[in-house]
């Protein structure tokens, strides 16, 4: 079976129904002897996988004899199907929490169930992404390495996220722009709503769903992979960590604005440098080779009157130029 054969098996039709459903989309107005012959199945079985169609709004009745069956417009039926689907998800949640509530109010306090251990690169990669697709409200991330995930690919399920509403606030480290296209990536979930700074003092990682729970790793920054982590729940700890990233954020600079290398401009040139990066990484994430950084650098020193890059920051940083907003 090709994967195209069953591509509403996520709205609940299974592969024979949507056999029969796209059967009737090439030949509509059929009646199940007509079909039957076409499809080579019984009328029985038809009859019965109408049934089921009728009921997930794939396809209907016309009046009269003998029974003829049209079906429905694709993007109409499947656009019910989501919103039934996400409607059943919405009454998950909600059950959820009820059941929760029913959970005696000392079991929910209880220390060894304010923190988990989770094992393994692709648990700890696994429980960050449903932590993600919990979060309703706000997600705070911490992001350096190690990575439990590509760091060369897309977060997805951030940027579905975003696409639901959920504000994202990002504090890179200087450490994670090291990494070839992770400037590009970060500027992408940039434009896709995340609000997003850049430091160098980055203590560890961290994502915080809700100011509900969070997941940090165990293993310790110089590790080449996150094998291990901890999850979090509501408590005084996981209030310290949320207290941390604001602490972070406010200390932490502006993520450069995504702009072309042929116009090299100041507010991203500066916050690279403030943060941290080696000339070499800002000339590599700019696309410029280093001649054109020390040469940049060197013009806008001239223009700030600085003496040293650590002056230019701060002249740079007093006049906004390190903050790429209008």
């Amino acid at each position: 079976m090709k994967p195209d054969d069953n591509a509403l098996s996520a709205v609940g039709v299974d592969a024979e129904d949507e056999r029969i459903y796209r059967d009737l989309l090439r030949g509509p107005r059929a009646t199940l002897p007509e079909l039957a012959a076409r499809t080579g199945r019984s009328t029985v079985a038809l009859r019965r996988a109408f049934s089921r169609l009728e009921e997930l709004g794939l396809a209907s009745r016309m009046a009269g004899r003998p029974v003829r069956y049209v079906p429905t417009r694709p993007d109409v039926a499947v656009a019910a199907l989501i919103s039934r689907r996400e409607e059943g998800l919405a009454q998950a949640r909600l059950a959820a929490l009820a059941m929760l509530a029913e959970t005696p109010r000392t079991e929910n306090q209880a220390p060894e169930e304010l923190v988990e251990v989770v094992q393994g690169q692709a648990a700890v990669a696994q429980r960050f992404t449903q932590l993600q697709q919990t979060a309703t409200e706000e997600l705070l991330v911490l992001d350096r390495p190690p990575y439990a995930q590509d760091p060369t690919q897309q977060n997805a399920t951030e940027l579905q996220r975003l696409a639901h509403g959920v504000l994202v606030r990002g504090i890179y480290d200087a450490s994670a722009l090291e990494i070839p296209g992770k400037l590009r990536l970060a500027q992408e979930s940039v434009a896709a709503g995340e609000q997003a700074r850049i430091s160098s003092e980055v203590p560890m990682k961290l994502a915080i769903a809700d100011r509900r729970s969070a997941i940090l790793p165990l293993s310790t920054a110089e590790s080449a992979h996150a094998d291990s982590a901890v999850i979090v729940h509501s408590s005084t700890l996981l209030d310290a960590l949320v207290t941390l990233f604001e602490v972070l954020w406010r200390s932490a600079l502006p993520f450069p604005a995504k702009s072309s290398a042929a116009d090299l401009p100041d507010p991203e040139l500066f916050t690279l440098l403030a943060a941290g990066l080696k000339d070499e990484t800002v000339a590599r994430q700019l696309g410029v080779s280093l001649r054109t950084i020390h040469r940049r650098v060197s013009e806008l020193m001239d223009r700030l009157g600085a003496r040293t890059r650590f002056q230019a920051g701060l002249l740079a940083a007093r006049r906004g130029w390190t903050d790429p907003r209008p």
